[in-house]
């Protein structure tokens, strides 16, 4: 019979003191550092509760049955002590207040101004799908020219749709939308090739020449063993997308993106990648983050 391995219980991170305060699972403490303290435990704990099912799936891997089932009730129990999926949404949503400099919405919103896209729509407004909404409201004040459809993988308001964009209908909705928002999402995707996926979808679902906007923690980026600014750039455009704006800085904590799609049609998921991006390539070595996205 295989050992079965003996782990210490982590102390949760919502039981850690942050400046004084505690962080509870509710996330009573609003503030930043035990806000961006839980998002990313939550991002390590889903990823690896990915990993470890996946393996359990599989029934194989260097780690025994067992040793992986122990690891994944731990994994689990810790989630649930964070407070569930509800206690991130939470947290996050608490990160897009006004105090924090707001959503991500405010930067879409100004480069879809600067195009000139808020003139001239009496006849139809702009279709958006945001995807991974965690406010029904976000663009209340573009009402008259936006026509928003908020999407969730669980829903906090009724008006916001419970669905997940990868399981979504690629013909029932190819070509539908003027803009989709994937603002914090893909970095929530455990697996990269989901990720990859998520992106065609994306390029599938927008009109022609519709945007894509995308939004991601800088270190994705810039502290990756598998991206950089430069792969990134390359990677959505074999997708089929080309850039027209992009803002992040040094020392900053988010990354964003406007993408117009440009290719006639899109990729089939199916079809097999470049090789640069159907399969992790280390591009940078050392105390490096996992980020990574293929085709």
């Amino acid at each position: 019979m295989p050992k079965v391995l003996k782990r210490k219980r982590k102390t949760p991170v919502t039981s850690e003191v942050s400046n004084g305060q505690a962080a509870g699972p509710s996330g009573a403490s609003s503030k930043p550092q035990s806000t961006r303290t839980v998002i990313r435990r939550f991002h390590v704990l889903i990823k690896r509760q990915a990993q470890l099912t996946s393996i359990l799936r599989k029934k194989g891997g260097s780690l025994s049955f067992i040793d992986v089932q122990t690891e994944l009730v731990d994994v689990e129990r810790e989630i649930e002590e964070l407070g569930g999926l509800q206690a991130y949404q939470k947290m996050s949503s608490i990160g897009q207040g006004n105090d924090r400099g707001g959503g991500s919405e405010k930067v879409l919103i100004e480069w879809l101004k600067g195009l000139e896209m808020h003139k001239n729509r009496e006849a139809a407004r702009l279709r958006l799908l945001e995807v991974g909404a965690l406010k029904p409201d976000n663009y209340s004040s573009c009402s008259a020219w936006i026509d928003v459809t908020p999407i969730d993988l669980h829903s906090r308001h009724p008006s916001i749709m419970e669905q997940d964009l990868l399981l979504m209908d690629e013909d029932q909705h190819r070509g539908k939308w003027d803009i989709i928002s994937l603002s914090l999402v893909m970095n929530f995707v455990p697996d990269a090739k989901d990720r990859g996926r998520m992106l065609r979808l994306a390029h599938s679902m927008l009109c022609d020449e519709g945007l894509l906007f995308v939004v991601l923690p800088l270190p994705c980026i810039l502290n990756s063993r598998y991206m950089t600014p430069e792969h990134f750039d390359r990677l959505i455009r074999t997708v089929g997308f080309t850039i027209l704006q992009t803002r992040w800085k040094a020392g900053g904590k988010m990354a964003y993106w406007l993408l117009r799609r440009t290719s006639e049609s899109s990729p089939n998921a199916n079809a097999k990648a470049p090789a640069p991006f159907a399969k992790k390539v280390e591009l940078r070595s050392g105390n490096r983050n996992n980020f990574a996205i293929l085709l």
